[in-house]
């Protein structure tokens, strides 16, 4: 494992299942996590109490880590501000700490910093359903299917999605 890989302290999780019979824990889980409806896209710490919550909602969502370059793409094209109004280098350098999304990318990927540092924006983004379609949404990622942990295989998925 190399050192870029090491740093990823945070995890990609998109909502890949609907929301007909989901039992009321799961979409509490979801909900925390935010990602109430399909192929909606959050980003979460790598810590002990998000993978408990992972485990319990792996048959509607899948996550994985997520790398720099898809980051920047997914805040560039889908982040977004209170209403709809996209994220921009300027609105970063006018109203946070960060120069660039970038540089935001870069404190994110290394735990510094959160969704929640940028002013107005929402904590999820919206993303198409996937290119080329699923391979299946009922079976897990080791399986052949979709859901569940995929590690770093989740960046492909979201650049299609984005």
């Amino acid at each position: 494992m190399s050192n870029k890989e090491e740093k990823t302290e945070i995890y990609a999780i998109i909502r890949i299942r609907g929301t007909v019979n989901v039992q009321q824990k799961v979409k509490e889980t979801l909900k925390m996590l935010r990602v109430e409806r399909p192929n909606y896209m959050t980003l979460i710490p790598n810590s002990s109490s998000y993978r408990g919550m992972l485990k319990k909602a792996k048959d509607a969502i899948t996550w994985g880590e997520i790398n720099k370059d898809v980051l920047v793409h997914v805040l560039k094209k889908r982040g977004q501000l209170e209403g709809r109004n996209p994220l921009t280098d300027e609105y970063l350098k006018k109203n946070t700490d960060y120069e660039n999304i970038s540089a935001f990318a870069d404190a994110l990927l290394d735990g510094k910093a959160s969704l929640k540092d940028i002013p107005t924006m929402k904590q999820f983004f919206r993303l198409h359903p996937a290119r080329k379609g699923y391979r299946g949404v009922k079976r897990g990622f080791a399986e052949g299917g979709e859901l569940g942990y995929r590690g770093i295989a989740i960046n492909p998925l979201i650049v299609r999605m984005a």
